[in-house]
């Protein structure tokens, strides 16, 4: 072992350098220390500015060695120890002792440094020469002795620029000595005392293993410590990119071992808290991937793949995750699992399917994504072809999928494309399949005429479209859509023979949505197509007519009829069926009917009556025949020829009693004779039945208001009766007005009229809905009623036993009452006049029967005089009430209200008070002015 001195060599070769020419300063790195302390070697040496002497450093050692051996001066033996071991550490020749010679010079070293320290007496600085007795202790295996040393130091010397390497060496002899916790005590003194940067960096990294050392509860200040070394190298060597040689290797051990203690402890969660509680290291990824790694070194494959994962998920935006996705395809081939690798790729996919993220891939990145996405795609196709049902359809979607993405990234874009579309096909994705159908005929313009599957591609995405729109498949087309693939066909492959049957099936269906020009356009196209057939020519020629007719250009129809019948005369032109004859006999006939249609539309009446009627001689028994017929009538009616109309329509009726139509005939009819006025037949129209069904009660109803506008009372009157006689219940205002009408209207006809009048009070009470005219009724019927009741009550005698009469008179008083109370909970101020005098009236004839009722037979004077005096006593208050009540009518002069009742009211007030009230009055007009102050 080669003993290490660092002491500075200023005067090195003062002596041998005389007169040389100054230079400037300078420091040299010379490596590393070694792991112990016999290892430990010098970290560097000071150069001052003098010149190399002019002698061989062999030479010069060898004067070294021998004056080490010759003087008998500790300082001298010391000097010349220190001077030879830096000249070895200067020069690349091996200048120094053998192995044996230089123990025997080490331990006669430490002589000298023990007599000098026994002396007490020393030109140098003891706490160099400490630092050199301890490394000599080290070089002769006395490890105890050169720590004591090493304390001695640090305890005598703190300031000592040689305190940091002492510490530094106390720690690892703790260290070596299993003795974790002090040696963790120790790196952290060396930490945080005055070294080089790289001194503690080494202390730092061994802190961190004592601490991993101590076990699990150290483990996370072991990651804190290591996290530190790495960030230290980060900024060292911009992010790991520059890593000097002699660091690498323990650059590399520290993420080793932090990757380690994370498998340790709870994995990849562990890692994540670590990196989180030391505020997020932009080199946390490579403690990912190592700890992936290190899973999958150890065959740990769904942990490793985790980890992954993890990374992917708490930093999606980091550039890495393509790698470390890409690293679970690898991770499940090392597995031998060959479906997780496909899953794995499918993964990597997926996350970068959107264009924005895939531009943002490096170049490797997205060839790898191209890769993956066509093994995928290819995988799928194959097995769809293999499989079955759903299955089948799921994988034919999966294929469809990665072609479309891998597409427009891909340099066989057409090609591509028609796989994409003949996937989503047989997937039964009609959308996706046509839309890349047309991509890969149209939208690979310097393909189209390299690739000869372009027109099919074109004609594939047509047959979708036209089954969509029969409903054969969910695409959204629309007849525009196919219609503009057509025309779009027919200018990219003119000579395909497809086109005379493709545009003949489109100039049908816009015939069916009604587009006539766009119709003959197709047709005109089908028919003067040079490879048209019979059947495609015939198809045409149908939708001529048709768009010709819808356009109401009749006589060009008739005349593409007339062709249609000559092709089915030459021989049914393909598969047309036989009974298209009667169908083209009808659209001729429909022709006629059409005119008649036009005529009536332009208000030529007579013309259009005679098409109309022409009808049935062009296809005679037809439903149109009929139509014809009908139509005649509805044109008469509707130029206001009313009689005519009834005519005809009675007509056809008698005609086709069984026919559809006939059932409107009568409403007709009913509208008819009201437009002419004849109200009571129109009624009777309504009222009119067939077999044994009646008529509705709206109808009746109906028929009731016109009898009532025609005054044919009787006729209303009975239907009136029948409706309420039914046991009904209003269910809204409309109905409860309704029938409180009917039944007002029955009362003025005189039809039973107590029963309506009952009725009408007791419904508008019982009712929530009211209107103006139906309070009124009810109260006037109230009024009416209790007038009634009060006539009956006037007629009830007061005899003996005066107890059983005055029982029957009482009866009928409150009968008179509450009917007086209901019509003035009707009417309110409205009847109040008459209300009041008719209350009043009651008590008044209550009080004058009671003076005039007999009196029993067996009185004698005194008794009698008596029993008169009793009756009017008792008859005293309904006079008083009487009077009150007519007082009340009397009141109302003062608000200005006069008339009958309130005029009867003062006549009885004058009968019962003449002095008061008998006088004549004469009612004056007074019209009050504005008083302007003036």
């Amino acid at each position: 072992m080669k003993p290490v001195v660092s002491i500075s060599l200023v005067a090195l070769f003062t002596a041998l350098a005389a007169g040389a020419l100054a230079q400037e300063s300078f420091r040299v790195e010379l490596g590393r220390d070694g792991e112990t302390i016999a290892d430990m070697r010098p970290v560097f040496l000071e150069f001052q500015s003098r010149p190399m002497p002019a002698i061989s450093p062999t030479e010069v050692a060898r004067r070294y060695q021998r004056l080490f051996e010759h003087s008998d001066e500790p300082e001298v033996r010391i000097d010349a120890l220190n001077r030879l071991s830096n000249i070895q550490t200067v020069t690349d020749e091996d200048v120094s002792f053998s192995e044996e010679r230089e123990q025997q010079v080490y331990r006669q070293a430490l002589e000298s440094y023990e007599s000098i320290l026994d002396r007490g007496a020393y030109q140098g600085r003891l706490d160099e020469l400490l630092y050199q007795m301890a490394k000599a202790h080290a070089y002769t295996g006395q490890a105890e002795e050169s720590i004591d040393r090493l304390r001695q130091l640090v305890g005598l010397y703190p300031s000592s620029s040689l305190v940091p390497e002492a510490r530094f060496r106390i720690a690892e002899a703790a260290f070596s000595a299993q003795d974790y916790a002090e040696a963790e005590s120790e790196y952290s003194r060396v930490i945080s005392g005055d070294g080089t940067d790289s001194l503690k960096t080494k202390a730092r990294y061994m802190q961190g293993w004592s601490q991993y050392k101590q076990g699990a509860s150290a483990r996370t200040r072991a990651a804190k410590t290591f996290l530190a070394v790495l960030d230290g190298f980060g900024e060292d060597t911009r992010g790991f990119r520059r890593i000097p040689a002699s660091d690498a290797e323990l650059v590399d051990d520290t993420f080793r071992i932090v990757a380690l203690m994370a498998a340790e402890d709870r994995g990849v969660e562990s890692l994540a808290g670590w990196l989180t509680d030391a505020g997020g290291k932009d080199f946390g990824y490579l403690l990912y991937d190592r700890l992936a790694d290190y899973y999958a070194s150890n065959r740990r494959f769904e942990d490793s793949v985790a980890v992954n994962h993890a990374f992917v998920r708490d930093f999606q935006a980091h550039n890495a995750v393509p790698a470390f996705l890409a690293q679970n395809v690898d991770v499940w081939r090392m597995a031998g699992q060959i479906d997780r690798a496909r899953a794995a790729r499918a993964e990597y996919v997926q996350a970068f399917s959107r264009d924005a993220v895939y531009r943002q891939l490096a170049i490797p990145d997205q060839e790898r994504w191209r890769d993956f996405s066509r093994s995928l795609a290819d995988y799928h196709y194959d097995q769809a072809e293999e499989g079955q049902g759903e299955r089948q359809a799921a994988a034919f979607r999966l294929a469809g999928g990665y072609y479309s993405q891998l597409a427009d990234r891909s340099s066989q874009k057409g090609e591509v494309l028609r796989l994409a579309g003949d996937a989503f096909l047989q997937a039964g994705d009609h959308v996706n399949a046509f839309e890349h159908y047309q991509r890969a005929a149209y939208d690979t313009e310097y393909e189209i005429k390299a690739y000869p599957a372009a027109a099919d591609a074109a004609w594939a995405a047509i047959v979708i479209q036209r089954d969509a729109l029969d409903n054969l498949n969910s695409l959204p087309a629309t007849l525009d859509d196919l219609a503009a693939a057509a025309d779009r066909f027919a200018a990219e492959f003119s000579d395909d023979k497809r086109q005379p049957g493709l545009t003949a099936d489109i100039a049908n269906r816009m015939l069916e949505e009604h587009r006539y020009a766009d119709a003959l356009r197709f047709a005109e196209n089908a028919i003067a197509h040079p490879s048209v057939g019979a059947a495609e020519r015939y198809s045409a020629w149908v939708a001529v007519g048709e768009a010709n007719v819808a356009m109401a250009s009749y006589g060009l129809a008739e005349n593409a009829w007339r062709q249609s019948l000559a092709l089915i005369a030459e021989g049914p032109p393909g598969d047309v069926p036989a009974k298209d004859t009667d169908s083209l006999q009808r659209q001729l006939a429909s022709s006629v009917y059409y005119q008649g249609e036009k005529a009536a539309s332009e208000g030529h009446i007579d013309t259009a009556v005679a098409h109309f009627q022409r009808v049935e001689s062009a296809f005679p028994g037809s439903d149109i025949a009929i139509k014809g017929r009908y139509d005649a009538a509805n044109t008469l009616l509707k130029a206001e020829r009313w009689q005519a109309a009834v005519n005809e329509l009675t007509r056809f009726r008698t005609d086709y009693p069984q026919h559809d139509l006939a059932r409107t005939v009568s409403e007709k009819l009913v509208f008819a004779y009201q437009s002419s006025g004849q109200l009571v037949r129109a009624a009777d129209e309504i009222m009119r039945t067939e077999g044994t069904e009646s008529p509705s009660w709206d109808q009746q109803l109906r028929a009731a208001e016109l009898y009532h506008k025609a005054e044919a009372h009787e006729r209303r009157n009975r239907i009136y009766v029948a409706w309420l006689d039914r046991d009904s219940v209003t269910a809204d205002s409309q109905s409860h007005i309704r029938n409180q009408t009917l039944r007002q209207r029955l009362v003025l006809d005189n039809v039973a009229p107590r029963r309506y009048r009952i009725e009408l009070v007791e419904q508008e009470l019982a009712s929530q809905w009211h209107s103006e005219d139906t309070l009124t009724w009810a109260g006037r019927a109230a009024i009416v009623l209790g007038a009634e009741e009060a006539g009956r009550f006037a007629d009830v005698p007061l005899q003996i036993p005066l107890a059983e009469s005055l029982t029957r008179k009482q009866a009928a008083l409150s009968a008179a009452r509450e009917r007086l109370a209901q019509a003035e909970k009707l009417v309110g101020d409205g009847a109040r006049s008459e209300i009041l005098f008719r209350r009043a009236e009651l008590y008044r004839v209550m009080a004058q029967d009671l003076m005039t009722s007999e009196a029993p037979a067996n009185l004698n004077d005194l008794e009698a005089t008596q029993y008169r005096m009793l009756l009017e006593e008792e008859a005293y208050p309904f006079e008083e009430k009487a009077i009150d009540l007519h007082a009340k009518n009397h009141q109302r002069l003062a608000e200005g209200l006069f008339d009958e009742w309130v005029e009867r009211s003062l006549q009885v007030l004058a009968d019962l008070f003449p002095g008061r009230y008998d006088r004549e009055v004469r009612w004056m007009t007074w019209n009050e002015e504005v008083n302007d102050d003036a």
